[in-house]
Order: structure tokens, then C-alpha cells, then sequence
């Protein structure tokens, strides 16, 4: 391929423009579409010659992009879209044609460029919605060639944010695309504002999904790049905020008949998300200190334990499993995880320690220790945020203490989660309660 002539190049340009031309005029005069067969099948060879020849050749791609091939090959994908034909034929040409212009645009800042300007948002707009997976696939693989940090930015406009809805659309009901996925975590969750203005245009159901993505991003093992900080920062005070918000939502949960309510469905997948964050230690502290979040969890335990106390519902403690059996109900894990997040806020942070005292939340995490089927790893939960809430904290332990010696707290409670209180020249030690041979 490095030996192919310019003067090639140059022959298969005016057959592409030969056959646009022929492509307008049957449209025009309502030719019949059976007559394009020759046609399409003369565009599929030549895309195909063009894909093959931009493979891991810089040479090949100057040539191209400067012959005027990227602008051609966007008008063409234009005219293909407008045949209203699901027939073989097109579909194979419009895939070639797509393959081509990101074979073009691999690794070649100029195409990237140059196809940026030609074909967005319109020809993004037009092959993510089409119908044929494999034009969306390959329609998602050149966004994600073009798209950088400044490109991102412009997604913000309300007209060309429509390309980041449909995307994750696209990841939504093709799970097996890559591309789509990797548009979202390498590109645009990297833009915070993006992230809001989209997080404000979408439903509730899509809302999951972006979380969802978000979730699979801060889960990744690599640790965060210095100058993601402030991004992994900015995105979980916005989703504090969001589930500050909407926290409430999630009680509807204890009835039978809105166990499916979507905004209930989002509330959840904002404390899943915020849990993995808060378990970065990489950025912990900047995060222990967002204003509202620490009294919104315990709140929110509050509300869900007394719900869960005043009726059966799926908030009420329970382990009457036989172990075949599984919960599949959204809502399980919830309390586990508000208790998981207010341990990790807790973390060697004594404002956050004397916060949950104040707001008389240890006797509720207490309360929430038990087994429970509705909430699997609560207990283990529950060790970890009583041990964060002492460590270095007398009064927080003190307050156990009493709790127990005026029997306010039920020993039970502690021994289950594995400790036991005792006493040492007047000071209290939480310490494990294995027992002794």
C-alpha cells in the first residue's frame, strides 16, 4: 500500500463522485432503486480499496484527506442514508464507507479534523439512529477516533448534546458495543459539565445507564490520573447533590406496587456510585468534606429503618431465607450501603466521627446490625463504620459504652458483629470477641 499512486487515488475519487451523481439523479427522478445494484456495488470496492489502504499508512492518508476524499465520502454517506432501502447492497456499502473514514482518521490528528468539520453532528446524528447495528458500531468507532477534550465541549451545545443521548442509547441496547462504551469512559465522563447538562436532558431509565457507566469507571483498578482529580471530585459533588435531592424517592420502594418506580431506580444507583467513590483513598478527603452528604445518608438510614419497622416491606430485617432462595428486588443492599458510605466518610475523619454522634447516628448503625437477608454484608458493614467512628474518638466510644452499661444497646448487637466492649484503667477498648480455646 505504501507504493499506490496518487493517480489511483485520483480514479477512484471520480468513480465516488460518478456515482453520487447517478445516486441524485435516481432519487430526483424516482428511478427505480433496483437500477443502483451496479451502482452500490461499485462504492462497496471502492470504499473498500480506500479502507485498506489508510491501514497504518500516514502516507496514504495525507494523500486522501488532501485529494478531498473525507468531505466526498461524507456526501456520499449522506446520499446512501436517503435510500430508504434496508437491502444488503447498502447496508455493506455504508459499513465500507464508515470503516474507511475511521481507518482514516487512526491516528492522524488532520483527519481527525477534517472529518470533525464535515460530518458533525449531522452524519453522527444520522448512523447512530440508523437501523443496521453494524453502521452504528462503526459510526460510533469514528466518533470515538475524532473526539478529544475540545470536541467534547462542544457536545454542550443543546443541539449537538443529542449525540451524547443517542450514544448512550446505543450502549443501552447493544451492550457488545465497545465503541460506545469507550466514547463515554474515555471521553466524555472526562468533562464534568458535560456530564450535568446530559444527567439534566435525560429520563430516569437513562439516568441508570449513565451511572451505570460512571460506576464501571471509577470501579477501574488503575488509580486516577493527577489531572483526573478534580474531575473524579467535581463528578461526585454533583451526584452528592443529585442524591441529596432525591434521596426520599427510594421510600416508595416499600410498596409492592412501585417496586419498579425508575426515580427510586436512580436513587440507588447514586449511593452505588458514591460508595465506590468514597472508597478511593486517593481522594477521600476532599470528598469527606462535601457539605450535606454525611447527614443525608444517616438521614436517609433513619427513614428506610423506620419504614422498614412500621410495615413489612423490603426495608424490614429479615432472615427467613432458606439460602435457595434469592431477592431480586432493587432496594436490597440499601441500607448496607448507607451505612457503608458513612463509614468511608468517617475514615480517620473526626469532624465527620462527631457529626454521625451529634445526629445520634451510631445507635441507629448499632440497630442495623443484625442479620438480614434484605441487606447481605450489612454486619460486616456495620464493624467497619463502628471501627472508623472510634478509632481515636473517646467520646464516640465512651457513648457505646454507656449505651451497653444502661443495657440501651443490646450486647447481642456487638457480639454479632464480632466485638465486644471492655474496659481498661477507665478507658473503653473495642476489641474482637473470638473466644478463647
Amino acid at each position: 500500500r505504501e507504493m499506490a499512486k496518487e493517480s489511483t487515488f485520483r480514479d477512484l475519487l471520480e468513480i465516488l463522485m460518478s456515482a453520487s451523481g447517478e445516486i441524485e439523479q435516481a432519487c430526483k427522478h424516482s428511478r427505480e432503486l433496483v437500477d443502483l445494484d451496479s451502482c452500490l456495488l461499485l462504492i462497496t470496492e471502492c470504499f473498500r480499496c480506500l479502507r485498506n489502504a489508510c491501514v497504518e499508512c500516514t502516507k496514504n492518508q495525507h494523500v486522501l484527506r488532501n485529494l478531498g476524499l473525507i468531505s466526498s465520502s461524507v456526501h456520499l454517506i449522506g446520499l446512501l442514508h436517503g435510500i430508504k432501502i434496508k437491502e444488503e447492497l447498502l447496508l455493506t456499502a455504508l459499513r465500507c464507507s464508515l470503516q474507511f473514514l475511521g481507518n482514516i482518521a487512526a491516528g492522524n490528528v488532520d483527519s481527525q479534523n477534517s472529518i470533525w468539520k464535515c460530518a458533525f453532528p449531522d452524519l453522527f446524528l444520522t448512523c447512530l439512529t440508523y437501523s443496521d447495528e453494524k453502521v452504528i458500531a462503526y459510526c460510533c468507532m469514528v466518533l470515538f477516533t475524532c473526539l478529544n477534550s475540545e470536541k467534547v465541549r462542544e457536545l454542550l451545545d443543546p443541539e449537538n448534546l443529542t449525540v451524547a443521548v443517542h450514544v448512550l442509547k446505543v450502549y443501552k441496547e447493544q451492550l457488545e458495543s465497545e465503541w460506545s462504551f469507550l466514547i463515554f469512559t474515555d471521553h466524555l465522563l472526562k468533562c464534568p459539565e458535560l456530564v450535568k447538562t446530559l444527567y439534566a436532558k435525560l429520563s430516569n431509565q437513562e439516568r441508570v445507564t449513565l451511572l451505570e457507566l460512571m460506576m464501571a469507571k471509577v470501579s477501574e483498578k488503575s488509580p486516577v490520573a493527577s489531572k483526573d482529580v478534580n474531575v473524579f471530585v467535581s463528578h461526585a459533588a454533583f451526584l452528592a447533590e443529585c442524591f441529596q435531592e432525591k434521596c426520599e424517592a427510594v421510600l416508595k420502594l416499600t410498596s409492592a406496587t412501585d417496586a419498579d418506580d425508575e426515580e427510586a431506580l436512580v436513587t440507588i444507583r447514586l449511593l452505588d456510585v458514591l460508595c465506590e467513590m468514597t472508597s478511593n483513598n486517593g481522594q477521600l478527603e476532599r470528598l469527606q468534606a462535601l457539605p450535606g452528604l454525611l447527614e443525608t445518608a444517616i438521614d436517609t438510614l433513619r427513614l428506610t429503618h423506620f419504614a422498614g419497622k412500621q410495615a413489612v416491606n423490603v426495608f424490614t430485617a429479615t432472615h427467613a431465607m432458606t439460602g435457595q432462595e434469592e431477592i431480586s428486588h432493587p432496594a436490597v443492599g440499601f441500607k448496607s450501603h448507607l451505612i457503608r458510605l458513612i463509614g468511608n466518610l468517617c475514615y480517620k475523619n473526626k469532624e465527620n466521627q462527631d457529626k454521625v454522634y451529634e445526629l445520634d447516628g451510631i445507635p441507629l448503625i448499632l440497630d442495623n446490625c443484625g442479620i438480614d437477608d434484605n441487606n447481605p454484608f450489612v454486619s460486616q458493614w456495620a464493624v467497619y463504620a463502628i471501627r472508623n467512628l472510634t478509632e481515636q474518638n473517646e467520646r464516640n466510644q465512651e457513648f457505646i459504652a454507656r449505651m451497653e452499661e444502661r443495657r440501651l444497646a443490646d450486647n447481642s448487637a456487638l457480639e454479632s458483629m464480632g466485638l465486644e466492649v471492655e474496659k481498661r484503667d477507665n478507658n473503653l477498648i473495642l476489641r474482637s470477641a473470638r473466644k478463647k480455646p
